[in-house]
Order: structure tokens, then sequence, then C-alpha cells
């Protein structure tokens, strides 16, 4: 099972870099979406919305605003839990989700991370 990080970064100062070099030191693995193409620790950010299977969590770095044309492709993986970090929550990316089952969570991944709730 993989988190996809949505909004990932290869800048070192993004949260989305920090987190995904976390769940890495704790054993997840891990597929990287963003807006720019890079690496994170050898793993490849894709700009594509490319199919992934296994996809237990989707932890959200990407504003509301811009989050529109990916509510079909990330439901589509059927993901157990969505996390949206302080700044992305969105009520009506929300709401979709849990119509699908998806479990939504306003939280943050580092936080969840570093206090082994995730």
């Amino acid at each position: 099972m993989k988190t996809l990080v949505v909004g990932a970064s290869s800048n070192p100062g993004r949260y989305s870099f920090k987190a995904t070099q976390m769940l890495l030191a704790n054993g997840h693995e891990v597929a990287l979406l963003g807006k720019e193409k890079g690496q994170i620790a050898g793993y490849t950010i894709k700009t594509d919305q490319l199919p992934l299977e296994d996809v237990d969590t989707i932890t959200m770095y990407v504003a509301p605003q811009n989050q529109s044309n990916l509510y079909d492709y990330l439901l589509g993986l059927k993901p157990r839990r969505i996390i949206f970090n302080p700044g992305t929550e969105n009520d009506a990316f929300e709401e979709k989700a849990k119509k699908q089952g998806v479990i939504v969570e306003e939280a943050c991944t580092l936080v969840l991370l570093s206090t082994r709730q995730f």
C-alpha cells in the first residue's frame, strides 16, 4: 500500500518535500504527483495523472482552488483516506470523497507521522 503525495515538490523548503522524506524514513511506499518534474530521495515526481494501484492514502499539498481538476482522478484511485493538510481543506472535495466511502482527515501529515498516528 502506498501514499500518494499530491503537490510534491523537489524544493527542500516545501512541506510536501519534508512529508515525503518523513514517509520514506518511516517505511512507507510513496508515489509523487506535482506540477513540475523532479525527484525526492530517488523517487520521480510525475506531472501526469497516471494510473496507480494500491493507493491507501492521499496526502494533499495543493490549494483548494487548484484541486477540482484532480477530483475524478484521485477518487478513481480508490484510496482508503485523504489527508487535507493545513491550507488544502476543501469542503466540496471532502464531501465527494465521503460519499464514496473515503475517510477524510483535516490534519498535518508531518504531525501524524511524528506522533505515530499515521
